[in-house]
């Protein structure tokens, strides 16, 4: 979709150059990814685009701490990352499952970012169940120049609600090496077989037999939820949790991608095929 109303676009060549045009940024101007969304329905409100892509940001950074996800990484990048490569990241293959969580062509995933999906922060974006099932913490770059880290799960707040100020951006999601270590499952539900993620949950296993279990929670509910344990629950210890994230969480979410019963109902389901399959 043409956008006939901005008039500037800005292609910052460096960190430097992106920062310089933070403080700039207002209800009139947006920061621009891969534009699958911003392109894709009216924006009359805009009189300006800052082109991230242009900054030449490296899609992803290996060392000991874990991997740094440069926001302007493609789903595309992300699926292709060999787990190969990292055999001491046995979670790495969650990164390419979430991507397929994505309803898009092969062609969308080349364009679509990881920090788009994040700050879009729709309930079904499968990089905010990447991100809170491993521990992803934002590296968020605010207008005055300074740097903060927040986990993911915390940044996004409801329904396309972060807690980015006017001038913040999200310039990386790091994922630390202990969360990578772990083992993971993912499991989905739509209401069809190609349908947008109305339950979309993410396990992670910490350790071998006896380690810490976490369970991302999203699509069901307005905001992520992350439900931590030391050692495997018990199925009524999780199917009571989980209940529980109704009262914490805002509600299981209603929309005509599924109804709140059902969403409960899958939730609960899909919940303990993970529990299962991590015990």
């Amino acid at each position: 979709m043409d956008l006939p109303t901005v008039e500037t676009l800005d292609r910052p060549g460096g960190d430097d150059e992106v920062r310089a045009l933070l403080p700039g940024l207002g209800t009139d101007r947006a920061l621009l990814g891969g534009g699958t969304w911003l392109f894709s329905v009216p924006q009359p409100h805009l009189r300006g685009l800052v082109d991230l892509t242009a900054a030449g940001w490296t899609p992803f950074t290996a060392d000991d701490d874990g991997l740094t996800v440069a926001a302007t990484a493609t789903l595309a990048e992300l699926a292709d990352l060999d787990p190969a490569g990292h055999p001491q990241w046995p979670a790495l293959p969650l990164l390419a499952e979430c991507c397929e969580a994505l309803v898009g062509s092969r062609k969308v995933w080349h364009v679509a970012t990881v920090g788009g999906n994040v700050c879009l922060a729709l309930p079904a974006g499968p990089m905010i169940t990447m991100a809170a099932a491993l521990d992803g913490v934002a590296v968020v770059w605010d207008a005055a120049g300074r740097e903060r880290r927040e986990p993911v799960v915390d940044l996004v707040a409801g329904p396309q609600r972060t807690t980015l100020a006017a001038g913040d951006l999200l310039r990386a999601v790091h994922l630390p090496a202990a969360a990578l270590r772990g083992r993971t499952a993912l499991r989905k539900a739509s209401l069809s077989p190609l349908g947008r993620s109305a339950v979309l949950l993410a396990g992670r296993r910490d350790g071998h037999t006896d380690g810490a279990f976490t369970l991302a929670v999203t699509a069901a509910l307005p905001r992520p939820a992350v439900l931590r344990y030391a050692t495997i629950p018990s199925a009524d210890g999780l199917a009571a949790d989980v209940d529980a994230l109704a009262d914490t969480h805002g509600g299981w979410y209603d929309d005509a991608h599924g109804s709140p019963a059902w969403r409960h109902a899958m939730t609960r389901h899909l919940a303990e095929e993970i529990r299962t399959e991590l015990r």
